[in-house]
């Protein structure tokens, strides 16, 4: 999903419906100081909750005796949205009428957010009603783009005070709410349980404001070197999900030898053949390929003198990766290595030409305009799906000789929905729903007869609007859709789905193993690679971006607007459309590999990957040489420079704020290493480590890079894990645990 929001014109809007998850963090025990802090409670809902609690009333700075009432609200809803707050929630809804109304039937729930937010409060309180007999169903908490993880508090009748007429008016304070003061800038109430279908009134939902505070960031923590308190907790009881080592894959680089290359020094385990050049490659000719529009439309000889496809494989073998191989199916392939699709020779002057062949042109008039392209013999020879079949067969016969299975993964093409931008000069028309259904049924039927027993991946697609719609919706326009609607209006990759389940039930034919989609951030300053701004602003939400790929409550902060929450999204269409399939992240990367918050953003895609039960995934193209991101990817794969690595099964973690927290275990459940991460960019933090279920363990080796250096250093050796662990600002950090008594006996 590389950024191409100028390409799209449109962004995407659908409805989500989604629910959020179901784990929640420790919650603060209730207190009566919140009902002090309301500019609108009553004093006997406030005695009443002091007299039932034995507490006495708290004496609050900055509030005046015996009530705060000329307290400042922020109003985030009151009969309507409140000065420059959102609605981003996803529960069926109807605001700015009076009240809102919310139906939380099946765990719905409201997001109301208001990005910049400023400010210091000391409480939020509301007022619903509600069908007497649903009883206590609200969970809230607060929310940010950030990594930071909030207390999830179910208000309960210390929290209530009764207002008649059905309605309840709900007050919690900042202290449950917020315990570390961090900051925030979205409300979440949501259904813990499933209620009946009736509809809840929300009206008068506000954040109250402390006197004197109104212009500071909502609970800034000082900068500093003093740590803050951190919560890690690792559950050994939960049953362990296998982690697949394809997670760890990367793609390849034929310009290096591979003996001078660190691609091969990061512990990786795949190798992916891919990229908009494979698009184009002809298998036959071994060393030809067409660059399209990223290169002038040219043909080429790509890479290294003489490398093939046979280079490839056997360099995977030699250094013990799996391979991923894209296969083509655009229809069209080189036919030499010299061809170019614009000539000037022949349409005249262009917007740019090659500096080293001056005669291959853009496919623009120096005024912009877009050239119609010629034939597409100019430069390509039609690949049909016999040819691909061909291919498939001579790599299975050579690796019938060698003993071997050479290829793990055969991707169908790569990003279609763009070929009539990469690749205009041959495939001119944007892509459609048939026609995608079409190229997959023929070339992979292919491949299949090929190499019965081949993992077919597909369709590769870009990003965000080609999951839902096709290269034919993007240029009529997203709102019109009209290849979508003539089919349903279902999704793309939904319908994709469906379609070729269908086939499988109707011929026994199974084409797709493996669900394969790109993903890269879309916020402005995002970049892959090397590249992306480093300002403070965008460090930060280049980490909160990695939710994108597994958290439904986190918005999207670019072009998107809405909650990706990719690996939930594709699980659920598989369970729902084609049960079985797997996922694989066929190209990712969240930029800034040279400063600590890429190394930070890849260390935390790696360990969602593992969490989240992906079968694959490859880093585009490989982290720089001894760049953050280089030893982040080694804090999985090789931690001590001798093979060291984050082991082979999953366990359940929970982490506080500003922190995560990854745990795996070997499969006789005697060792556990463990990935902590601290995405402060100023303070370290002190981590207490819980280990539930676990048993007595024993911290005996730690590593750590941290933002002065990127360097994964050991730091220190055996110690107990009663100690708490010190994370310093901007660090990944390794921990290996010794465990008294394996796992099996512990249970």
């Amino acid at each position: 999903m590389k950024p191409m929001a100028a390409l799209l014109g449109l962004a995407a809007t659908h409805s989500t419906g989604s629910a959020e998850p179901e784990a929640a963090p420790h919650v603060a025990k209730p207190t009566c100081a919140g009902w002090v802090l309301a500019s609108f409670v009553a004093v006997a809902p406030f005695l009443a909750c002091c007299t039932r609690a034995g507490a006495e009333v708290p004496a609050l700075a900055g509030l005046r005796a015996p009530l705060a009432a000329t307290l400042p609200r922020e109003v985030l809803y009151d009969g309507g949205l409140g000065d420059d707050w959102k609605d981003y929630g996803w529960a069926p809804r109807e605001l700015g009428t009076g009240p809102a109304q919310l139906d939380l039937s099946e765990h719905g729930g409201w997001i109301v957010a208001h990005p910049g937010l400023k400010g210091r409060f000391g409480a939020l309180v509301f007022r619903y009603r509600a069908p007497a007999a649903v009883g206590d169903f609200f969970e809230v908490r607060l929310d940010t783009p950030g990594p930071s993880v909030f207390p999830r508090v179910k208000p309960t009748a210390s929290h209530r005070a009764d207002l008649g007429e059905g309605w309840s008016e709900i007050l919690i304070s900042m202290a449950e709410l917020n315990p570390r003061g961090a900051p925030f800038d979205r409300v979440v109430l949501r259904s813990y349980r499933t209620i009946p279908g009736n509809r809840v009134e929300i009206d008068k939902l506000a954040l109250t404001v402390l006197e004197g505070a109104a212009a500071s960031d909502p609970g800034a923590v000082t900068t500093g070197t003093t740590a803050f308190p951190a919560r890690l907790a690792v559950d050994c009881r939960a049953p362990a999900k296998p982690i697949s080592p394809l997670i760890y894959g990367i793609a390849y680089d034929a310009r290096l030898d591979p003996k001078e290359s660190h691609q091969f020094q990061l512990g990786a385990t795949a190798r992916r053949w891919g990229g908009n050049i494979t698009s184009r490659y002809n298998w036959e000719l071994g060393n030809a390929w067409n660059t399209g529009n990223d290169w002038f439309f040219r043909n080429v000889s790509f890479g290294k003198p003489g490398f093939t496809y046979d280079d490839f494989l056997r360099d995977n073998q030699q250094h013990r990766f799996a391979t991923a191989l894209t296969v083509p199916m655009l229809g069209w392939v080189a036919k030499d290595r010299e061809s170019a699709s614009f000539p000037v020779s022949q349409h005249g002057r262009q917007r740019r030409t090659d500096p080293y062949q001056g005669d291959a042109g853009d496919g623009f008039t120096p005024g912009g305009d877009a050239i119609p392209p010629g034939p597409p013999t100019r430069t390509s020879v039609a690949m049909s799906a016999a040819d691909v079949g061909r291919w498939v067969a001579a790599i299975r016969e050579k690796d019938r000789a060698r003993g071997v299975r050479s290829v793990e993964h055969y991707i169908l093409d790569n990003e279609p929905a763009l070929w009539n931008s990469t690749h205009r000069d041959v495939h001119p028309e944007p892509l459609t729903y048939d026609e995608l259904l079409e190229k997959t049924l023929a070339y992979g039927s292919a491949v299949r007869r090929a190499d019965p027993e081949g993992v077919i991946a597909g369709p590769a697609e870009w990003g965000w609007p080609a999951y839902f719609f096709s290269a034919a919706d993007a240029v009529a326009g997203f709102r019109s859709k009209p290849d979508r609607r003539a089919h349903g209006d279902v999704p793309l990759l939904q319908w994709y789905l469906r379609k070729l389940a269908e086939h499988e039930v109707t011929t026994g034919e199974g084409l797709l193993d493996v669900v394969d989609v790109h993903f890269y951030p879309q916020g402005d300053g995002l970049q892959h690679g090397t590249g992306g701004r480093t300002d403070p602003d965008t460090n930060a939400r280049r980490i909160r971006a990695t939710r994108a790929l597994w958290d439904p409550s986190y918005v999207d902060e670019s072009w998107i607007g809405e909650p990706v929450k990719l690996i939930p999204r594709l699980q659920e269409w598989i369970d729902q459309e084609y049960p079985g399939r797997k996922i694989s992240i066929g190209e990712w990367s969240f930029g800034a590999e040279n400063h600590p918050s890429g190394g930070l953003a890849l260390a935390e895609a790696l360990g969602r990957f593992g969490q989240q039960g992906v079968d694959s995934a490859y880093y585009w193209t490989y982290p720089a040489k001894d760049s953050f991101a280089f030893q982040a990817f080694r804090a999985y794969r090789d931690y001590d420079g001798k093979g060291a690595r984050f082991l082979d099964f999953s366990l359940r973690t929970r982490a506080s704020e500003g922190t995560s927290v990854f745990a795996s275990r070997d499969a006789s459940g005697k060792r556990l290493v463990l990935v902590a991460l601290n995405f402060d960019p100023d303070k370290p933090a002190e981590a207490s480590l819980e280990l539930e279920g676990c048993g007595a363990a024993t911290v005996r080796r730690s590593f750590t890079m941290r933002s002065d250096a990127p360097v994964l250093a050991q730091q220190a050796r055996a110690s107990p894990v009663e100690k708490p662990l010190d994370l310093a600002p901007y660090s990944v950090n390794v921990y290996e645990l010794e465990l008294t008594r394996p796992l099996a006996e512990i249970r």
